[in-house]
């Protein structure tokens, strides 16, 4: 694969947009991957936003954990790469806060704004469909990548290839919400089967599709990290995330209303995907139907898990 700007899978978002978009059900999908499973429209750009939000919360307010300032210590040109950036919420604020760093985001769609900082740029790329990024090796002291599992077949192959790009002493950072929701009350029965059965019948579709997903990559993240051989001091977290109005600490409650309405966008983001994966729109409906009264009802206190993973590349 070439590396001087001309690779077939790296486009400039300034080129007609239109083919990198297509309409299902009403929504509209990304057209270059056959993989990635949600929508890239305007209900999908503020569920984004809801959940950099959170992310921000969890981590006390920062973009990041981990030796961040270390790695993007001053002394040369840094860069920063942002893997399937969305909308760019993370690679912008990155760009505010090091404006002596490059920061680039890459992203199977052009739905990123217009007008972003001088040392913030945007690229298209899949993701999925690249064995090898266009990008010389060892250029980024910074490699970011935020709940983009989903849609992504080897991602192991793909934290093989950030070990590639990262410099020697450069820093990975993951995080990947689980597909296995869990309640404060450690119990489902049929307190909210709604619930389950969507996050089930999600995976299930993941799983067994032609472009098959692995559903366990979240929860895995520190040993992929330390099976492609480039990294150490591999640090692992967890995040058990409040769903909804419980919470009595008010950090943890606006952590738990921002998962609420990031939820509330996402159940009736996953119908084109059920629907392409061989669902009856009957079908469909009550599953979204009963998901939703689980959110709007729930008789237990629900919680999202997400696993947070950051590790340095070996330096010889």
């Amino acid at each position: 694969m070439s590396h001087d700007g001309e690779s077939d899978i790296l486009l400039s978002a300034e080129e007609d947009v239109g083919q990198f978009f297509r309409s299902f059900h009403g929504r509209r999908m990304p057209a270059l991957s056959e993989t990635y499973p949600l929508p890239v429209d305007a209900d999908e750009e503020k569920r984004q936003e809801l959940h950099h939000r959170q992310i921000k919360f969890i981590f006390s307010g920062k973009n990041y954990m981990g030796p961040v300032k270390e790695a993007l210590q001053f002394g040369e040109k840094r860069r920063i790469l942002d893997l399937g950036t969305g909308k760019g919420y993370w690679a912008i604020d990155m760009a505010d806060e090091y404006p002596r760093a490059d920061v680039v985001g890459i992203d199977i769609a052009p739905i990123q704004p217009e007008y972003v900082p001088p040392n913030c740029q945007f690229e298209i790329c899949n993701l999925d469909e690249s064995t090898q990024l266009p990008y010389p090796e060892e250029s980024f002291d910074l490699i970011h990548a935020r709940s983009i599992h989903i849609g992504i077949q080897d991602y192991p192959g793909l934290v093989e290839e950030i070990g590639r790009l990262l410099k020697p002493g450069g820093l990975v950072l993951l995080i990947e919400p689980d597909l296995f929701p869990i309640t404060a009350a450690d119990s489902t029965g049929d307190l909210s089967r709604g619930w389950y059965k969507l996050w089930a019948t999600f995976r299930t579709f993941l799983e067994h599709r032609p472009r098959r997903v692995d559903v366990t990559v979240p929860s895995r993240l520190g040993d992929i990290l330390a099976s492609s051989g480039f990294f150490e001091d591999i640090v692992v977290k967890q995040a058990n995330v409040p769903v909804g109005f419980w919470p009595q600490d008010p950090t943890m409650l606006t952590i738990g209303q921002l998962q609420w309405m990031d939820y509330e966008l996402l159940i009736p983001a996953l119908q084109p995907f059920f629907l392409s994966s061989g669902m009856s729109a009957e079908d469909v409906a009550h599953i979204v139907q009963d998901a939703q009264h689980d959110l709007y009802y729930p008789n237990v206190p629900f919680l999202a898990h997400i696993h947070i993973s950051y590790a340095t590349k070996r330096r010889g």
